[in-house]
């Protein structure tokens, strides 16, 4: 990881984050070794993506002018994003990584090597995916409506 980022401390953080990830999965020790280097590799590649945003977006951000945000509309965003994540929970894990990597801006090519899937079948793996999530979120809120 030193090698990838030039920085000690950054290849440690990614180490770490790596490591705390592998502890909530259960893996085969073959597994292991290269699901480490993808994760410590991912937060890397993420931690210089969002700092390239942060320095290109960052006057802009400035100039910005700040609206207050009514309490309810916190309430309800809060409610969205908790009622997307247990949505994301119930789909296969395999969807879920997919449609969170396509979030996060991973191209279809890195999302393949992610998941160790051809690169064509990407998109239709994605369109899957959001397909179940769909379907799932829609049966999630037909069933709190009727309660």
């Amino acid at each position: 990881m030193c090698r990838l980022t030039g920085d000690v401390d950054a290849a440690e953080d990614a180490t770490q984050e790596a490591f705390l990830s592998l502890l909530r999965r259960k893996l085969p020790e073959d597994e292991a070794k290269p699901w480490l280097f993808t994760v410590a590799t991912n937060h890397v590649r993420d931690t210089a993506r969002r700092a390239e945003t942060r320095r290109r977006l960052g006057p802009k951000v400035e100039q910005l002018k700040i609206t207050p945000v009514r309490p309810d509309e916190v309430t309800e965003r809060r409610e969205a994003i908790g009622s997307v994540r247990e949505v994301l929970e119930r789909i296969p894990d395999r969807d879920r990584r997919i449609l969170l990597l396509r979030e996060e801006g991973f191209s279809y090519k890195e999302i393949a090597a992610t998941i160790d899937v051809a690169p064509s079948s990407v998109g239709t793996l994605i369109a899957r995916a959001l397909r179940r999530f769909a379907a799932e979120y829609k049966v999630t809120h037909e069933i709190e409506a009727s309660s």
